[in-house]
């Protein structure tokens, strides 16, 4: 699964999703044990995240919505991706 960013010991994650479970674009995060499913529209689609870790990534992903986007479609055409910028 490609990896996309990583900051604060969050990493992000995306992959090809044809015939995938969750039927919207999304990253998966993953925080120590933690891992979680977001869909680029912020819903929670599996798992969960600390509170601080949460908000950072909810942060990250608004300043990054085009990015995540562009990646997203990248993906689906099987085109590659390209990283992001962490949050600072």
């Amino acid at each position: 699964m490609p990896l996309l960013s990583m900051f604060y010991g969050i990493i992000i994650r995306m992959q090809n999703e044809l015939g995938g479970q969750h039927h919207k674009p999304h990253i998966h995060a993953i925080y120590g044990d933690y891992e979680l499913v977001m869909s680029l529209d912020g819903e929670v689609l599996e798992g969960n995240f600390p509170a601080k870790q949460r908000k950072m990534l909810e942060a990250w992903m608004v300043i990054h919505q085009d990015e995540l986007e562009a990646n997203w479609t990248l993906l689906q055409a099987g085109d590659g991706f390209f990283k992001i910028e962490p949050l600072h």
